[in-house]
């Protein structure tokens, strides 16, 4: 019998945004909870947002606004930014529920009634002005241990160093700034030290049975061989889970002990049948996936705790654990604002699916790893374009142009598919393993492969001289092609589903791998990704550079001057940001890939580039070429159906034509030396090369029009070599 799957990922805190560190461990347990559906397990992946606790207290104070009210906005984002990562959750919940409050209760009465939970007074910060306790992150001060003069009560953020609030030197009042003194306050704790021998007798059970993660381990054993104290479990806070016992009115339970049950609490906040998921472990596993920051809390606080109750809980099956990404020449930090964070990869306009890729190509599952924007370039061109994208385009537009979309009638290559079957094997055990990485990066070897064989195969060639051959060839890629389409649905869904659209299949079924029958046609595959190009990239890398805070300031100051420029009369902006200089076609062709557009090679004298233009249904070849033309000189570049265009010749479309039909005229300045610069009258042309490069979008908000011939923007004529640039058959248009 297959064990049911229980799948959760560390508890987004809800006080921020999620950074792609952040982002992993969500991620991950997608990938593995799609896995186990594609497999036929029956899974449950429940995440939330970690409600309660200090920092959503603080924040909360820092804004102004309440606890509940600061919660029910990020969780909003949050929501939205986990859709938009294509991540299928059974359900997303949150703690802040009656569900949480009953569940947490509940099991705290267990463990004391049990005699887990021992009391006891200790010294703690009291801020007279706030009249309040304050908690480990209410207090700021200097860290003992690297001098950082604005440390947390908690931790360090400078040197990483754990804190205790009576630690730091000079401690402050996180709220108000006055200085704190000491008090006497009663708390709670768990009684770790005689929980231990069932703890222990747990873990070496559950650790070699559910082949927990290295750090995993060794970071359970050295809290465990440090020694295991009494852990506070409660804390002086308003907002919070109440805690239910005589003397205790008014604190509530501290987030460490409470957080990690909200996966039992949006369980049940989804199902009455929580309990067959999570008091059921002869019939479920459980797998849990986390930072290294949390290992502690999930191997050894949550167990304990549940351990304690005395319940028949389902405890921990497999821990899968990574550890920390880096950012460029430093660390993602939320409360510093300082990284890619998830809005901030939705706004690049680079789909989910090449963020999902990328940050399992480098998913820092047993050291450090760091993310650069030259590393993400370089590995979406190189492996995600380069490699599975390249492998899906050659075979099925070779199948497409040459067998008319028919799969070839020919027996399968055996040595091949028995390869392919080996590795598909790997990779499946990779994946039940949660061995996330590992399996990734054999689906892109065997993609690797597939490359290689068509391109050692050279079917072009083969289908000439041996058409057998090629057409066995031919027909095992095709069945590559579409396993990888399956195999690749836990990491990359959106591409998935294109993939698996080519061979009519509506969903991915793991059934299907290795199975060498059943494709019969293919429909004619689309380009499945955009390359990054460079200066895309190094726009990116400074957009997102500094912290969130810098960045604000730098998006005001853009807006400040933006707003600055559009008060400018529009022909003195269009004199500020145009280059538009003549241009010699010297060569010309007609596009292999697009009926409407010419390749053109132009010269400008000092400089040769290539254009490509859209004007097949209006000129033929012999009219354009070695004519001088007008090209927008400093236009960004672009990609036009494979073929880049660094820049766009001007070309007028009649108004006056009749409708239906259109006009087209180039502009054309045959009496110009080419490398001329063309002015606005009155304005003069831009001088230097160093002009900013423009968007297209840019260019067209700056309006090119024909009156009676003449060619005008915002009333002043173009003109080149002392003449105005003038239309012969444009009366009235527009030009582009």
């Amino acid at each position: 019998m297959k064990k049911k799957r229980l799948i959760t990922s560390a508890l987004p805190y809800v006080n921020n945004i999620p950074h792609l560190g952040n982002l992993i461990q969500v991620l991950s347990a997608d990938v593995f909870s799609r896995f186990c559906r594609l497999r036929g397990y029956e899974t449950l992946y429940v995440c939330g947002t970690d409600e309660y606790g200090t920092a959503t207290e603080t924040r909360a104070l820092e804004e102004g606004v309440s606890p509940k009210e600061l919660c029910d906005r990020y969780y909003k984002i949050h929501s939205e930014i986990y859709s938009w990562f294509n991540i299928a959750f059974d359900h997303f919940g949150r703690t802040s529920t009656q569900w949480q409050t009953d569940i947490v209760q509940d099991i705290f009465k267990k463990v004391d009634a049990a005699g887990y939970i021992t009391e006891q007074t200790i010294e703690q910060l009291y801020c007279e002005s706030c009249d309040r306790f304050l908690a480990d992150r209410f207090v700021r001060g200097t860290c003992p241990h690297c001098g950082y003069e604005d440390a947390r009560g908690d931790q360090c953020e400078n040197c990483g160093k754990l804190l205790d609030p009576t630690d730091l030197i000079d401690p402050r009042c996180g709220l108000c700034g006055q200085t704190p003194k000491l008090r006497s306050t009663r708390h709670l704790y768990l009684d770790l030290p005689k929980i231990r021998p069932r703890l222990e007798e747990w873990i070496d059970k559950a650790s070699v049975e559910g082949f927990w993660a290295r750090n995993a381990i060794q970071m359970t054993r050295s809290w465990i061989r440090d020694g295991l104290k009494e852990r506070c479990i409660t804390r002086d806070l308003k907002w919070g889970i109440p805690v239910p016992k005589p003397g205790y009115e008014g604190k509530v339970f501290y987030v460490w002990f409470d957080a990690p049950i909200g996966y039992i609490s949006i369980t049940a906040n989804l199902t009455d049948e929580w309990e067959t998921w999570w008091k059921n472990p002869d019939e479920v596993d459980l797998f849990q996936f986390i930072g290294k920051d949390n290992i502690p809390f999930h191997t050894v606080i949550f167990p304990s705790s549940l351990i304690a109750s005395g319940d028949n809980w389902t405890l921990l099956h497999h821990m899968s654990s990574t550890e920390y990404l880096n950012y460029e020449s430093g660390k993602f930090s939320k409360s510093k604002g300082i990284g890619v964070f998830g809005t901030d990869a939705r706004d690049t306009g680079i789909p989910a699916d090449v963020w999902r890729f990328y940050i399992f190509y480098n998913r820092p599952e047993k050291s450090d790893a760091l993310f650069t924007w030259s590393d993400f370039q370089e590995k979406v061109n190189g492996e995600l374009i380069g490699n599975l994208g390249n492998l899906v385009n050659r075979t099925l537009t070779f199948v497409s142009r040459f067998y008319d979309g028919r799969l070839p009638q020919a027996a399968i290559d055996a040595d091949m598919a028995a390869w392919i079957r080996e590795r598909e094997s790997e990779i499946t055990d990779h994946f039940e393993r949660a061995e996330l990485r590992d399996a990734f990066r054999k689906i892109f070897a065997l993609s690797s492969y597939g490359n290689k064989a068509f391109q050692e195969g050279e079917p072009w060639k083969l289908r000439k001289e041996n058409p057998d051959a090629a057409a066995s060839l031919l027909s095992t890629l095709v069945y590559l092609v579409r396993d990888l389409g399956v195999m690749v649905e836990p990491f990359i869904p959106g591409t998935s589903g294109r993939m698996l659209t080519f061979f009519g299949i509506d969903k991915a079924d793991w059934e299907i791998l290795g199975d060498f029958k059943g494709i019969t046609s293919i429909e004619k595959p689309e380009i499945l990704f955009e390359r990054l190009e460079d200066e895309r990239i190094a726009s990116l890398r400074e957009r997102f550079s500094g912290s969130q805070k810098e960045r604000e300031a730098r998006e005001k100051e853009k807006e400040m001057e933006e707003k600055t420029e559009q008060e400018k009369p529009l022909a003195e902006r269009f004199a500020e940001a145009v280059d538009i200089r003549v241009a010699k076609i010297t060569e010309i062709e007609r596009h292999p890939e697009a009926d409407k557009l010419y390749i053109e090679k132009i010269d400008l004298g000092y400089e040769q580039r290539t254009i490509v233009s859209g004007l097949v249904p209006y000129y033929k070849e012999e009219e354009l070429l070695g004519h001088n033309i007008l090209l927008v000189y400093n236009l960004k570049p672009a990609k036009l159906r494979g073929v880049k265009s660094e820049g766009m010749l001007l070309a007028a479309d009649d108004e006056t034509a009749p409708e239906g039909e259109r006009s087209i005229e180039v502009l054309f300045a045959d009496w110009a030396e080419p490398g001329s610069r063309v002015a606005l009258t009155d304005l003069g042309a831009p001088e230097g090369d160093d002009l900013k490069r423009i968007s297209a979008n840019t260019f067209f908000s700056m309006p090119i029009g024909v009156e009676e011939h003449i060619v005008k923007v915002d009333g002043k004529h173009l003109e080149v070599a002392g003449k105005a640039i003038k239309t012969n058959k444009v009366k009235k248009g527009s030009v582009g």
